[in-house]
């Protein structure tokens, strides 16, 4: 499991900080990071693609959340019964907390 999470957040980690920082051009004399060398592997995947570049960033990004939300899914899945036991310890929690704020008949006052 922890490889399955490494192989899966690596790459959305290396294409992230490449976007961040070639989108805002923070190239550190690496021409890979320029703005330039952003525009065109943008203008490169358009043009094979056959859509305009500008509307790569936003496709790839709905990608990332489908693909994160499988993964978190799976991660679910394989660990249901350490989250329903999670799930019941806090809500028996919950209801013994909400059952102590409720005054008892013997704590009451017999005052008029």
């Amino acid at each position: 499991m922890k490889w399955f999470l490494i192989l899966w957040a690596g790459p959305i980690a290396l294409l992230g900080s490449w976007y961040g920082l070639s989108y805002y051009d923070m190239s550190f004399g690496i021409f890979m990071l320029t703005r330039d060398a952003h525009d065109l592997v943008f203008r490169i995947y358009g043009n094979v693609l056959g859509i305009p570049p500008e509307t790569i960033p936003p496709l790839v990004a709905r990608a990332i959340a489908v693909d994160s939300l499988f993964v978190f899914a799976i991660i679910a899945f394989r660990r249901r019964k350490q989250i329903v036991a999670w799930w019941r310890r806090s809500r028996a929690a919950g209801q013994a907390a909400s059952a102590q704020d409720l005054p008892s008949a013997e704590s009451l006052s017999s005052a008029p």
